[in-house]
């Protein structure tokens, strides 16, 4: 085998070890749990494999020599019922003793409201005086405090999941799901949208940034101003050319609902949910032709406008931050 082809069987597996998606790298009280929960079954598997496997060796290759019938009942009652009985019984008890153990009556840290559409995530941030603060594709939390999700959908069914956090909890549209999280590092960490919700499913991502609670709360105060415009002409072409009709961008006429908040974009770390890095390049070539970047997207193409004007979105929505 080449290098070449070599190295092409193994990034399957190379890319399964990202500790940013992985619930054996855990970042989070909850994954911990579930990660903890996980090592002592394999090893409670692997203790059973040998003990199964060293009875299986005996049987070939020991002497062979008559067993009673009072010795096959013991050895059957030990080994098939005792034995399986206490292992799954201790197993079941740990499990349990995992669970969550809030109830709704206890107040979060911190309430984020999660709506999975195709293909994308809108996030919005309680704040102490009840308000809200919309973004999204990221999310961000505070490490060592409790975030309550609050994930709903309104067309599919979708899974919201931050493996290095926790575990997955479904958006179904109709009802409204609930899930907490206690980040225990600071990072960045990946969440995915974990059932199939159609053609883009795989191109449905978010970035988790988990800081400390100063960064938090600068971080949050600055996604609550209006976007600081100074592109003038750009605005008005991102009003007149459509765009704020589906998407809202505050301290300018663009006010639509129906994509994602745009007001702090450029602040991003990638776009169309975690698809492509942030970069100039990127975003014209999303404008110019999004199906071709992601199938099924739910957003007009706008190769149809003038070179100029696409660079003029370009630059308009490189100074949102």
């Amino acid at each position: 085998m080449t290098p070449a082809k070599l190295a092409l069987a193994v990034a399957p597996l190379l890319a399964a070890c990202n500790p940013d998606q992985s619930a054996l790298h855990p970042a989070g009280e909850q994954a911990a749990g579930a990660a903890t929960l996980f090592w002592a079954m394999a090893a409670g598997a692997l203790i059973i494999w040998l003990v199964v496997m060293g009875f299986a060796i005996y049987a070939v290759v020991g002497r062979k020599r008559p067993r009673t019938e009072r010795f096959a009942d013991r050895f059957t009652l030990i080994g098939g019922v005792a034995f399986p009985t206490v292992v799954l019984a201790a197993l079941l008890i740990f499990g349990l003793s995992l669970l969550p153990a809030w109830t709704e009556d206890e107040a979060p840290d911190l309430r984020v409201h999660v709506k999975a559409e195709q293909y994308w995530w809108r996030i919005a941030y309680e704040t102490p005086d009840g308000g809200r603060v919309e973004t999204a594709n990221e999310v961000h939390l505070p490490v060592d405090a409790t975030a309550e999700f609050v994930v709903d959908s309104p067309d599919v069914i979708h899974s919201f999941w931050i493996p290095a956090l926790g575990g997955k909890m479904d958006a179904i549209p109709g009802r409204t799901n609930l899930i907490r999280l206690t980040a225990t590092r600071t990072g960045v960490y990946r969440g995915v949208c974990a059932e199939f919700c159609g053609a883009s499913h795989a191109l449905m991502a978010f970035d988790v940034t988990v800081l400390d609670a100063t960064a938090f709360a600068s971080w949050l105060d600055a996604q609550q101003q209006p976007a600081a415009v100074t592109n003038v002409t750009g605005a008005a072409l991102f009003v007149a050319s459509g765009c704020g009709g589906c998407h809202a961008v505050r301290g300018t006429a663009a006010a639509g609902t129906i994509g994602p908040d745009l007001t702090h974009v450029a602040a991003r770390k990638t776009i169309a949910a975690g698809t492509l890095p942030n970069t100039p390049d990127n975003l014209r070539a999303w404008l110019a032709d999004p199906d071709a970047i992601k199938p099924d997207a739910h957003m007009p193409a706008y190769a149809p406008l003038p070179a100029g004007d696409l660079d003029a979105l370009v630059a308009f929505l490189s100074e949102l931050r």
